[in-house]
């Protein structure tokens, strides 16, 4: 089949709609499709891979008065211009805001060009429909972006739902469920590694009773509740020796790290800051924990799963879909750090089990979140956009 050219817009940041914008895009760059990437800046999984995509980074504006709220315009005319130029296909923007709404522009200004407009695929993500609550002038922008667009996807059956809720979509609206993916080369079990252990040389890593190593990625938005980690952590060291790696970066970090030292766990408990290579240090970790008060799918627990790492993370938005609880890991309930600390006592008191749940979690995740068949859907639904009389 003709190879196609898309643009994809997306924010640069670990979140997961970046990251899986990013990983979409080199699927696609991979099978021969021209493609173009839209952001602020480099997205963090595109660093490593010079050459596959183009890059269109859009500049902020800093100049007054024009320092408020230029980016979405900015990143419409990029869009357009590249659309006339390179003859692009689709559009398809991760996150509603601003993207699908610079996307609508972006097609109007190719059709004033004599152009053919890319057709528009909008993937929500999560808080582009949840953290618009109550803002009646965004919930309308969003609402008309998700209206105009071609198609749009959700990653999961929670937020699908929470769309029509929360942007009061028509009933015949189609929305389709297209799940997140995790590469199975990059995510995997590895070998028993030292190296995050050896950030701790004074806990017993060896024999009966050994310490428990928990790891937590995230952006330290609020939502994500790194604190209850903390706090969850503390109650496990009541029960047996145990470790704390956080990685990521974010507006809550300095909190997470004065919460830390306020209950003296500066030396079980280790900042990684954000890292490009999460498959080897989520391989060393005995439990995943993602304590969130939302998610509207859970990435980085799907590519601990892939690694065989059993999570144990709050039955919130869309993780009951990702976390088979019992199978593959705990679910808990939200703003509940005993809960979150018993479940992680449980499974590093049973080794056998924690052992066959992480087998487990392997498993379900190459059964039912690889990359090959969701970027065949995903390709599937560009041809048959393409085909549609316009």
């Amino acid at each position: 089949m003709k190879p196609l050219a898309v643009g994809i817009a997306c924010f640069p940041t670990v979140g997961g709609s970046g990251v899986a914008a990013s990983q979409l895009a080199l699927k696609l760059a991979g099978q021969g499709h021209a493609v173009h990437v839209f952001s602020s800046g480099l997205p963090v999984r595109l660093s490593s891979t010079k050459g596959a995509c183009v890059l269109h980074r859009i500049a902020p504006v800093t100049r007054p008065p024009l320092e408020n709220g230029v980016y979405a315009l900015a990143l419409a005319g990029e869009m357009a211009a590249v659309a006339l130029r390179e003859r692009l296909d689709l559009f398809h923007v991760h996150y509603a805001l601003p993207h699908a709404a610079s996307a609508l522009l972006a097609q109007d200004m190719v059709a004033r060009q004599g152009g053919r407009p890319p057709r528009l695929v909008t993937t929500l993500h999560g808080t582009d429909v949840t953290g618009i609550v109550g803002d009646r002038a965004l919930t309308a922008v969003t609402r008309h972006a998700v209206l105009r667009s071609d198609a749009v996807t959700t990653p999961s059956v929670w937020l699908r739902h929470a769309a029509f809720e929360n942007l009061s979509l028509p009933e015949a609206t189609a929305v389709e469920v297209l799940p997140n993916f995790v590469d199975p080369v990059e995510f995997h079990p590895g070998e028993d590694t030292p190296a995050l252990r050896g950030l701790f040389p004074n806990l017993p890593w060896e024999g009966p009773g050994r310490a428990g190593l928990l790891l937590h990625a995230s952006n330290f938005r609020a939502v994500k509740r790194v604190g209850d980690a903390v706090l969850a952590f503390a109650q496990v060291l009541r029960s047996r020796p145990a470790a704390l790696v956080l990685v990521g970066d974010g507006p809550e970090r300095p909190a997470v790290e004065k919460l830390t030292a306020s209950l003296g766990l500066t030396r079980q408990v280790a900042f990684l800051g954000e890292q490009v290579q999460m498959g080897p240090l989520l391989a060393q970790a005995d439990v995943f924990v993602l304590p969130s008060e939302q998610e509207s799918f859970g990435l980085a627990a799907l590519e601990a799963l892939a690694s065989g790492v059993p999570v144990v993370a709050t039955r919130v938005g869309g993780l009951p879909e990702v976390v088979r609880h019992g199978e593959t890991g705990l679910l808990v309930p939200v703003r509940d750090a005993p809960a979150l600390a018993a479940a992680v006592v449980e499974l590093l008191s049973e080794e056998a089990r924690r052992a066959a749940m992480g087998r487990a979690a392997r498993a379900d995740a190459l059964a039912r979140f690889r990359p090959e068949p969701v970027v065949e859907r995903i390709e599937a639904l560009y041809r048959r956009l393409l085909a549609a009389p316009a």
